[in-house]
């Protein structure tokens, strides 16, 4: 089991494989935040694609770097989509990350992110900390989209996770969770602003897909693409803001100004603990 490098230089060697890459990073997500997840997969250097329909979803994912499904809406129609994609993505071995929001809330969520986990490889998993508990088959409350209630165990959640679906998994929220084949890791960044503007889950899930879309090791991918996240948006609150609208676009700013160049002044060893 390798110890993963959370140094400065080695999230700018991330960031730079991004920058240079410029992978097409195709995205079936939800209305709501469509527009929020083009842009955060822009301003990290890659290429947005919405290509969501039966037909064209196939075969552009037969031409991204990396393929990223989110189940904030769950039309019939999107989700056979979601499942075409996801068997030519698994057929060229493209990085395939799931966001599986909301599941927990409903039974027909439920039953699309199963079907979906059951028909398709996923390189990555990513939900807040009781999207992850649900799919670990721990309790967990999730009302909407958002997760409520206590994870002391979250980490073993995601474990658990990680070692049923061969996925590496993030689990989001006030400290960030990313499990898998070497190890658990506990990362410390971010600012609670974050939580008041909609959309920044799916904006992680961007993230996400956007690193392993360019980066090779989708464990190396999930945990610097969650901490360069974090960061950001600690960056966008040293900026001047009024309330969540002016923090959103400072955040967005952040992003864009998060090159390998400048990654961090902030020592990132004592932002990850490693917990197994």
């Amino acid at each position: 089991m390798t110890h993963i490098d959370v140094t400065s230089d080695a999230l700018a060697d991330s960031l730079q494989a991004v920058a240079n890459g410029q992978p097409l990073i195709q995205a079936l997500t939800n209305e709501v935040t469509m527009n929020d997840v083009a842009n955060l997969i822009l301003h990290w250097d890659a290429l947005p694609v919405m290509a969501d329909s039966p037909g064209d979803a196939g075969e552009m994912a037969d031409l991204a770097s990396a393929l990223l499904l989110n189940t904030g809406q769950v039309p019939r129609e999107k989700v056979d989509a979601m499942h075409e994609a996801g068997a030519q993505a698994n057929e060229t071995e493209l990085p395939v990350v799931l966001d599986p929001v909301g599941v927990g809330s409903t039974p027909t969520r439920k039953s699309v992110v199963k079907d979906l986990l059951s028909a398709i490889d996923f390189s990555i998993i990513k939900g807040n900390y009781g999207e992850i508990s649900a799919l670990a088959g721990v309790d967990a409350e999730v009302r909407g989209v958002e997760s409520v209630g206590d994870y002391d165990e979250i980490e073993h959640a995601a474990r658990s996770l990680a070692d049923s679906s061969d996925a590496v998994v993030v689990a989001s929220g006030v400290e960030d969770i990313v499990a898998g084949s070497d190890g658990v890791y506990r990362l410390t960044a971010g600012h609670e602003m974050l939580g008041e503007v909609v959309g920044t889950g799916c904006m992680l899930g961007a993230t996400v897909a956007s690193f392993a879309g360019a980066v090779e090791d989708d464990h190396v991918a999930a945990l610097h693409g969650t901490l360069a996240f974090g960061l950001a948006g600690e960056r966008a609150a040293e900026m001047t803001y009024s309330g969540p609208g002016s923090y959103r676009t400072n955040f967005e700013d952040a992003v864009y100004g998060f090159t390998a160049e400048n990654p961090t002044d902030t020592d990132l060893e004592s932002r990850v603990e490693r917990l197994n």
